[in-house]
């Protein structure tokens, strides 16, 4: 690692710190459970017994199917983009409450249609076939239900990470927007044959509402938010930079932008409407703090849709989701802040740097300094409030330098008083959460945003 610049810091940037705000995070997570555990005591009021084989297993499925219809909502209600967990939770932390949210819809749904059947077979003496056969066509609603199934099946399997290696995102997105197909086809069957439903108009009124809470949401902050914020601030591409090789800056200019309420470190949804490009909504960091009549991004050609975003021609019209993200000085608990980019993750971080109160160190990790996109800039902000930039790079031959915590308080000495900002690679990012913890840093100064679709 080299040091670019070492000064005192500015104390025109110290000024004006506010108290975080805590995170929303635990309380959400305890109202998801307390859910979960009502749906357990709805079963549980309803039963009066269980007897023999074929009761356990008729009422196993009960169970799993009903904390499988109250997973289904919650799955579809972390998908709707809520400003409150998007902003204060965090997308990313979001994302990984929604793939644990989906992997339990799963499993539950696979337990359902597996004791259901075998115990309505056990209980009619037929074979498995057979049953399965009466159930999906005789039963009320059940062949909508069948069809929302193997749908929620496809979404699962499109989902794993074996998968995900081998399909484009584009396709993985479209198969995922299904999963509002098959809530809604398997939400009438619920009702109609759930005996936990049928007679209990308590219960049905509460499914009813937690189904169309849940749809309200989709609704407002998926579709009519979005629509009223292009509609209000008209974004088009005013020009394109070449920041080094295959990274490019977009500069999108707008109207009243400012009433966005966008912060650095935040990131939005980009579709920009040109050929290839229009059917792709894809996330994008700001890396500059947002003006007025401005904001910029800045891309590196990681596939073919990135490469097309910097061959973008001034005027090309853009929609926008957003401000979204959790990686701003909100966070911040200290009058010292360490930040750690790697690759193009420096884009969130570089508007950061710029207007994170108090006394800063950049910390940049790249293959080569051709790679270094914004370098310039950082070296630029470094000077004006007298911070640091420390760069990490191969050696001639390759070889990466290892960031260990031995390492990290050898350049910054005073890292366990510090707020550390990460993002980059997700590989990386693991493996310095780790470092940064034996360096000595406290878990809850250590904030991180995936740098991962």
């Amino acid at each position: 690692m080299t040091t670019v610049h070492e000064r005192v810091a500015d104390p025109r940037t110290t000024r004006g710190r506010r108290r975080p705000r805590p995170s929303p995070a635990g309380p959400l997570l305890a109202l998801l459970w307390a859910g979960a555990a009502g749906v357990l005591a709805l079963w549980w009021t309803d039963t009066r017994s269980v007897v023999g084989l074929t009761g356990w297993l008729t009422d196993a499925g009960r169970m799993a199917g009903l904390l499988c219809g109250y997973a289904c909502a919650v799955l579809v209600a972390l998908m709707a983009r809520v400003p409150l967990l998007e902003r204060r939770v965090g997308s990313d932390r979001v994302a990984r409450w929604h793939a644990m949210a989906g992997r339990y819809t799963i499993c539950l749904l696979v337990a359902h249609v597996t004791l259901i059947l075998f115990g309505y077979a056990a209980q009619d003496g037929t074979g498995i076939v057979h049953e399965t056969l009466s159930v999906v066509f005789d039963y009320p609603d059940m062949l909508k239900a069948t069809i929302g199934t193997v749908i929620l099946f496809a979404v699962g399997i499109t989902s794993a990470r074996a998968a995900r290696r081998r399909i484009s995102h584009e396709f993985w997105y479209y198969v995922h927007l299904l999963t509002y197909v098959a809530v809604f086809l398997a939400f009438f069957h619920q009702l109609a044959l759930g005996s936990d439903f049928v007679g209990n108009a308590a219960a049905r009124f509460a499914w009813y509402t937690l189904y169309l809470g849940t749809a309200g949401l989709v609704v407002w902050f998926r579709l009519l938010a979005p629509v009223r914020l292009n509609r209000r601030h008209r974004l088009r591409v005013e020009s394109v930079h070449r920041e080094s090789p295959g990274v490019f800056s977009i500069v999108v200019g707008g109207e009243r932008l400012d009433e966005l309420d966008a912060q650095a470190g935040q990131f939005f949804r980009w579709r920009f409407l040109a050929d290839g490009l229009r059917w792709t909504s894809t996330p994008y960091s700001l890396s500059a703090p947002p003006r007025p009549d401005r904001m910029r991004i800045t891309v590196k050609a990681l596939g073919d849709h990135s490469a097309a975003v910097g061959m973008l021609r001034p005027g090309t019209r853009v929609w926008a989701e957003g401000p979204y993200g959790s990686l701003t000085a909100d966070r911040s608990t200290s009058s010292k802040a360490l930040l750690i980019a790697g690759g193009v993750g420096i884009t969130p971080l570089r508007a950061l740097f710029e207007t994170l109160p108090g006394r800063v160190t950049l910390l940049y990790r790249a293959r080569t300094a051709e790679d270094l996109a914004l370098g310039g800039e950082l070296e630029d902000i470094a000077r004006w409030r007298g911070a640091r930039v420390l760069y990490a790079l191969n050696a001639a031959d390759g070889t990466r330098p290892r960031l260990t915590a031995g390492s990290l308080r050898e350049a910054v000495p005073d890292i366990a008083e510090h707020d550390v900002y990460l993002c980059g690679p997700p590989a990386m990012a693991r493996d310095l959460y780790g470092e940064l913890r034996t360096a000595g840093v406290p878990d809850r100064r250590i904030n991180h945003e995936s740098f991962e679709l």
